[in-house]
This record gives structure tokens, C-alpha cells and sequence, in this order.
């Protein structure tokens, strides 16, 4: 339906991003073909992967059984934690290619800063980041759990400004300050964990809201995350669900029922994930 067709947004690097996409973050590898396909068939366009998922094989499985061109599909990938250092980072891009079997991606993260590991030095993996789309290989680049000061020191000492940040966000943590540094700099905000890990969509407010627009709780968030000018990607496996989240593009929200469900933050309590400044998980 043209009323739910996805608006792309034009990242700072001259390339566009479709504003809704499909995650498969915890999506059983034997499950994600099938989730992806289907998301696929509904209408998305825009399909968030890792490499700590395990699941980008069954991605490009997906991408390439669709039948849509490549060019017709946006897909991003995120760097192991494992793999910070220069000539690793490297190696392990070239990998999710082959595992996808794509000659490109369309955006590549570093998925952690994890400033208390590798030195603290994100900068040089980033530097490779740079020649891979000098290259060709990958169209944009970006970041993910970056706060100001490690989105300020990459700033200080690298070449080219990420195009996005993908951070937590959600009605219980708005990531305010780092959404307006976002902002002031020409980069994307993309938010993971929409609904809070579901949630928030028990929240009196947002039931509330659900009712009065009569749309379900997960599409009023979704609608608030794109009304914000945010990019998202809500995650399921079930087809109705999957159907449900892409139809947020034929409604509103008025200014109160933003201003109510931004209310609902609960600053730093309201994280659900970890905190990017401490946490240093590396797979083993």
C-alpha cells in the first residue's frame, strides 16, 4: 500500500537509508531465511545483521532467494568485538562477505567502542572502516553504541564523520544526549531494542495511546521511534507480527501523545543493555 510505503533518509555521505528496517538480532540461525524472507515478501528493504549474530549466512540466503535486485536491498553487518585490531577488522569484513555471498554491503558498523579493551583505541579500527569504502566494498559506514565522547574522539582524529549511531533507545531511555550530538552532526540515530525488550508495551501510556489510535502498542512505539526521525528495526518471527510493525506509515501520532510517551524516560534506569563505556564482552 502506498501509505505504508518505508521513506528513505538521506545519510550524510550522499547515500540513502530506508527509515524501517528488519533486525535479527537472537534470531535462530535456522529460523532467519525464513523470518528475513518473509519480511522480504511484506515490503521491508532493510535488513540489520552481525557478525555476533551467527546468522549472516541465512541473511544473504535470504537477499539472494528473493528476487529482488541487490541494489533493491539495504544490509548492514557489525564487527565481532573480536576483531578491533586493524589487520582482524579486515579479515573478519571480508568474512561476512563470503558468508553472505554479496560483493558489498551497504553499511558496516564497529558494533562496541569498547573503550576499556584494545587500548582504548576504536580510531585505528575505524581507519579501516574508511579504506573499505574508499574501496567499494562497503557504501556507508558507521558506528554503534558510541557515546559523545568516543563519537568526539573519533571526530578529533579521523577522516570521515560515521553516518550513523546505533544505540538503545526506546520510551523508558530516550539516549538524549547522545541522539542530540547525533543530531548537531550530521549522523543518523538508528535505535535497537525499540520496545525495551517488550517492555513497554504493558505501559498504562502506551496502551493508552494504542487504544486512541487503535493500533497496537508496538506500533505507536515504532511510530514514535520514526516520528522522531530515527531509523528502526523492530525483530520477530512471527508473520502477522512482522506484517504489524511495517504498517506505522498510515497513521500519526499528535504532539501530546509524543510528548507522553517521551515522557515515560527513565534516564539511566531505564537502560536494558549495557552501559558502552564498561562493557568489554569478546566472544570466545
Amino acid at each position: 500500500m502506498a501509505a505504508n510505503r518505508v521513506p528513505d533518509i538521506s545519510l550524510n555521505d550522499g547515500n540513502t537509508i530506508p527509515q524501517l528496517g528488519f533486525g535479527v538480532f537472537q534470531i535462530d540461525p535456522k529460523d532467519t531465511a525464513q523470518a528475513v524472507g518473509t519480511a522480504l515478501e511484506i515490503g521491508y528493504r532493510h535488513i540489520d545483521t552481525a557478525q555476533m549474530y551467527g546468522n549472516e549466512a541465512e541473511v544473504g540466503q535470504a537477499v539472494r532467494a528473493s528476487g529482488l535486485d541487490r541494489d533493491e536491498v539495504f544490509v548492514t553487518s557489525k564487527l565481532n568485538n573480536g576483531f578491533h585490531r586493524p589487520d582482524d577488522a579486515r579479515k573478519a569484513f571480508e568474512q561476512s562477505l563470503r558468508e553472505m555471498k554479496l560483493d558489498h554491503l551497504d553499511l558496516f558498523l564497529i558494533h562496541w567502542p569498547l573503550p576499556t579493551l584494545y587500548d582504548g583505541d576504536f580510531v585505528s579500527t575505524w581507519k579501516v572502516l574508511e579504506d573499505l569504502q574508499r574501496e567499494g566494498k562497503v557504501k556507508s559506514i558507521g558506528v554503534s553504541n558510541f557515546q559523545v565522547a568516543h563519537l568526539e574522539q573519533l571526530a578529533a582524529e579521523a577522516d570521515v564523520v560515521p553516518a550513523v549511531n546505533q544505540i538503545e533507545a526506546h520510551p523508558y531511555f530516550g539516549n538524549e544526549e547522545v541522539r542530540a550530538y547525533d543530531r548537531a552532526h550530521n549522523i543518523l540515530t538508528e535505535a535497537w531494542s525499540p520496545i525495551a525488550q517488550g517492555k513497554v508495551l504493558d505501559d498504562p501510556t502506551v496502551v493508552d495511546i494504542a487504544e486512541e489510535v487503535g493500533r497496537t502498542p508496538a506500533q505507536v512505539v515504532l511510530r514514535w521511534h520514526v516520528q522522531r526521525g530515527d531509523i528502526v528495526f523492530p525483530k520477530s518471527t512471527t508473520p502477522k507480527r512482522i506484517e504489524e510493525n511495517f504498517a506505522i506509515f498510515d497513521f500519526s501520532l499528535d504532539d501530546a501523545a509524543m510528548d507522553r510517551l517521551t515522557g515515560l524516560g527513565r534516564g539511566e534506569a531505564g537502560r536494558q543493555g549495557p552501559n558502552p563505556d564498561t562493557f568489554d564482552y569478546v566472544p570466545s
